[in-house]
């Protein structure tokens, strides 16, 4: 049976299995805005893009757009059009997810926005995706850690019914990280704004897997948050069922459970490393694991 290392390097894998040999990468176009790349799309996706010579146009490896095409605005709007037709005729599954929730689209977090386009259809051009996650989290007269986790509810589009962190969401167009951090932890947990607005910025996790609904590269803003003793979060907009309270040690066991969202359960590794529950001299693979969380977009 494979040891909690060893299952933890496993799920590492599996979330950046873009880069492993075998994966689709040296098959798929670069996809460019501008001169600039901002993501992959697969061969299949390319051939259905071809459909809308005035919207994309090949040439070599790329994919880029039309001339014409050539400001953030007409580029938004001819996307969005083509994807509300091939959300029309059900061509792709990941469409059937349609948020209604615009994502920027730029090289680097720090570039400004070439287009905006829907959630739901960033993984068909594998355009590079940011969200905020929360770590809730109390510290006991003893020093014991103890960590709030959130259970999705079972009608969540992804993973329903798994272990998230307390608090998270995705990074929507025109939204700054520390709003988002507070909204979500208002909306999901009832933390009030004063008490949200304590957290911490402590890093980031990142990291590109693929699977068949396409190409994902992501960039979580993590935050962590100590909370009051007698503090207990509240089901808020219905994305949680349920909130539970653990030490830490069982949080670490239910991390290479089935049970934990696998992002997650990546950024809960991030807060075990950085608040020493994880050391260099007791885990063999501490360096893996540093390394599959920081991988680049």
């Amino acid at each position: 049976m494979a040891s909690w290392s060893e299952k933890m390097l496993q799920l590492l894998r599996r979330m950046n299995n873009f880069h492993l040999p075998g994966s689709s990468l040296e098959s798929c176009l670069r996809f460019e805005v501008a001169g600039e790349q901002v993501g992959w799309i697969y061969p299949k996706v390319a051939s259905i893009l071809g459909r809308f010579p005035a919207v994309f146009r090949p040439y070599g490896s790329t994919i880029t757009f039309s001339s014409g095409l050539d400001t953030f605005e007409s580029r938004s709007v001819a996307v969005d059009e083509v994807l509300q037709e091939l959300r029309r005729e059900a061509t792709f599954t990941c469409l059937i997810g349609w948020r209604d929730e615009q994502y920027a689209v730029m090289p680097r977090y720090c570039d400004p926005p070439l287009m905006y386009m829907e959630r739901a259809a960033t993984s068909l051009f594998g355009v590079k995706r940011y969200g905020v996650h929360v770590n809730g989290y109390t510290r006991d007269s003893s020093g014991n850690l103890n960590m709030w986790l959130a259970r999705r509810s079972l009608t969540k589009q992804t993973y329903p019914g798994r272990l998230d962190n307390m608090a998270a969401g995705g990074l929507a167009a025109g939204c700054s990280v520390r709003h988002t951090m507070v909204k979500e932890c208002e909306e999901e947990a009832c933390i009030p704004q004063g008490l949200a607005e304590q957290a911490r910025p402590v890093g980031t996790v990142s990291y590109t897997y693929e699977d068949d609904e396409g190409i994902f590269p992501e960039c979580q803003f993590v935050f962590d948050l100590e909370l009051p003793l007698n503090f207990q979060p509240h089901i808020g907009d219905g994305e949680v069922q349920a909130f539970y309270y653990y030490p830490i040690e069982k949080v670490k066991d239910l991390l290479v459970s089935e049970e934990f969202k696998p992002n997650c359960a990546m950024v809960v590794l991030d807060f075990l490393i950085r608040h020493a529950i994880i050391e260099p001299d007791s885990e063999h693979y501490y360096h893996e694991f540093v390394a599959g969380l920081h991988r680049s977009l």
